[in-house]
């Protein structure tokens, strides 16, 4: 399994951006979520998304805001982030696992074997 994250860049608060994570070798059973990482804060549970179905969680933090999706055609999940501010400055991870999970299992970074490499969002005016 290998993941690809892009997308991210400088933007300014309110705008928005869309994040792509190109996942090669997953199958149906995987699971790719987001995470970011802030300087000096822990990395941070952000979405994820089944493959196989399609279903989602958010996290409280972004709900409203921020979307996950996946083209299966493409193997790509993207993080679709609108409204965004300030406290979003952050490194965005995506992750993988083909480990079953429960629904808070599905939040905790040890629940997830396959990382990309991040890319990195700056939200400032």
């Amino acid at each position: 399994v290998q993941l690809q994250a892009s997308g991210g860049g400088l933007v300014q608060p309110g705008g928005s951006l869309r994040l792509s994570c190109v996942a090669s070798g997953i199958t149906y059973n995987y699971a790719v979520a987001w995470f970011r990482q802030s300087p000096g804060k822990e990395r941070e549970f952000i979405a994820r998304i089944r493959w196989s179905g399609g279903s989602t969680a958010i996290a409280g933090s972004v709900k409203g805001r921020f979307t996950i999706s996946k083209d299966s055609t493409k193997r790509t999940v993207y993080l679709q982030m609108n409204a965004l501010e300030v406290e979003d400055t952050a490194v965005y991870y995506c992750a993988a696992t083909g480990r079953p999970y429960s629904h808070n299992q599905a939040m905790a970074i040890s629940q997830y074997d396959y990382w990309g490499q991040g890319t990195q969002v700056t939200v400032s005016s």
